[in-house]
């Protein structure tokens, strides 16, 4: 069922994708219930919205923390594969958090720090709810103490829940009118959902190789 959710996924981001393109050469313009662009930041970066500005200012802090457990990997006794896997993890999410962070400076917007702290507390300023999928406190301090075998389990359990709240995020944005259409908006967010989503599978299946592992004789 989860294989299938996400393929449902990719394929409705393509087709957005096919409509924002066929967009540009109609003379009809964009549905009148869009929202007006925000902050015009020249020609080139006049398409995005507040909504935009937020989802990337929130993903951001978001990444943050994935980082923050991907980190204990190497000094929690994690098995060479998380510690791999936590590798890749901040490898791209780094990446991210740059092309993110110079997507607000283009556009003037400000640009968050990069801590999960920082970005947390700018969602709640916002008016919105805690993003989806963050650790809490306790669930961080949970991981932090846990070794070994039991740090691997918690840590793909943990990410899995991470990632999804990702994608949730994701899936909101491309739902708001409007949103999500600047070309190097679309891939941000576009690469963002597939890294997460492929992650997801590959956790999943360590998850589930890691509990068989533990419960055979």
């Amino acid at each position: 069922m989860q294989i299938i959710e996400l393929k449902s996924r990719k394929l409705a981001l393509l087709a957005l994708a096919v409509t924002l393109g066929g967009c540009g050469a109609s003379a009809a313009g964009p549905p009148p219930t869009a929202p007006a662009p925000v902050a015009v930041g020249g020609a080139d970066m006049s398409r995005f919205t507040r909504a935009d500005v937020e989802f990337m200012s929130a993903m951001i802090g978001h990444h943050a923390q994935a980082l923050t457990m991907a980190s204990m990997a190497p000094t929690h006794g994690a098995a060479s594969s998380i510690q791999i896997l936590a590798g890749r993890i901040i490898n791209a999410q780094q990446d991210e958090i740059k092309l993110m962070q110079q997507w607000l400076r283009d556009r003037n917007q400000p640009v968050p720090d990069g801590s999960p702290d920082g970005a947390h507390a700018a969602h709640h300023h916002a008016g919105h709810e805690a993003m989806p999928g963050m650790l809490t406190p306790a669930q961080l301090q949970e991981l932090d103490a846990a070794r070994g075998k039991a740090f691997d389990e918690l840590f793909l359990k943990y990410m899995i829940q991470h990632h999804r709240g990702a994608i949730a995020m994701v899936d909101a944005l491309v739902a708001t009118p409007g949103a999500a259409q600047h070309d190097a908006t679309f891939k941000i967010v576009s690469d963002i959902n597939v890294d997460q989503a492929t992650e997801i599978e590959r956790m999943q299946k360590m998850l589930f190789d890691l509990v068989i592992g533990k419960e055979a004789p």
